[in-house]
């Protein structure tokens, strides 16, 4: 279920930082339009750390509603309180989503074993699959290979995605989990790479502005064609870079914008893209091919 390009899509919004719902479902339309394989609702590129337990909710709702089970709606679920998080699982659950998206906890830096009884609790509590988010660069603690290994062997622990750009993580990863267990990549600019490590995918933030061409380059890749897949990937290099010029979501709602997707507005503590950075987001906008 969990493979290739899926996105971590932006959560649009007006310029008074109220959810855009009419944007919600052209952004949603144009990923079941263009080959994306699965949306993650409310992850960090949706703006997680100040969406309100309510909206969370109704973007998952209408994600469901709209997607009718022709791809996999996946939402984020995790806090850095345990008992938060399982109360958060909990009406997740009755919603028809197909998996539940859980970071490592941040801010209060849990050892291996915190982390490794942190996600334990929340499997426990979870009536959907559940996919582990390891990002250290935002969370400030990293879960090692075999922390993910012991997990994998819980029931309704599924996959885990994968932030720290080594493909050689990757082939840690696939050597210490289960078989059916499905590593996805986290960054999009060693996507390709860690494909070929052996991960069957990646929750992309490139793919909320190229999502045709993310969902072919990951084919290329899990079909086992690599010198496709770098070809295919050549062109989006200085976009998986200048997506990241400043704090994520940041550059990628800028360049929504600019495609016509939907309005400038995002939540404090994040501000719009400085003026700097443009120039270059945009050319690696018309490099990909993702704006005229």
């Amino acid at each position: 279920m969990f493979s290739g390009s899926l996105v971590a899509i932006v959560t649009p919004m007006g310029l008074d930082g109220s959810v855009d719902f009419d944007a919600w479902t052209r952004l949603l339309d144009f990923h079941l339009s263009n080959g994306t394989s699965g949306i993650v609702v409310g992850g960090t590129t949706g703006e997680s750390a100040t969406l309100r337990d309510s909206e969370l909710r109704e973007l998952t709702v209408r994600a469901c509603s709209q997607a009718r089970r022709r791809i996999p709606v996946i939402v984020g679920a995790g806090t850095s309180s345990t008992a938060g998080t399982v109360e958060r699982v909990g009406w997740l659950s009755e919603l028809p989503v197909d998996a539940l998206l859980i970071v490592t906890p941040a801010y209060n830096r849990p050892t291996q074993e915190g982390l490794y009884q942190h996600f334990a609790a929340t499997a426990a509590a979870a009536r959907k699959p559940v996919i582990l988010y390891n990002v250290p660069s935002r969370t400030a603690v990293d879960m090692l290979p075999v922390t993910v290994g012991r997990l994998s062997q819980l029931h309704g622990i599924v996959s885990v995605k994968e932030a720290v750009a080594e493909p050689g993580r990757v082939r840690e990863l696939v050597a210490a989990c289960r078989k059916d267990f499905v590593v996805l990549s986290g960054d999009d600019a060693t996507a390709r790479q860690a494909v070929q490590a052996g991960a069957r995918g990646v929750i992309s933030v490139t793919a909320n502005v190229a999502p045709r061409a993310m969902a072919n380059m990951v084919a290329a890749g899990l079909r086992g064609d690599h010198a496709a897949a770098e070809e295919l990937d050549a062109p989006l290099v200085a976009l998986h870079r200048e997506l990241f010029v400043e704090a994520n979501p940041i550059p990628a709602k800028w360049a929504l914008a600019r495609m016509g997707m939907m309005g400038d507005g995002i939540r404090l503590p994040l501000t719009p893209l400085s003026a700097a950075c443009q120039p270059a987001l945009l050319a690696a906008l018309r490099g990909a091919g993702a704006l005229q």
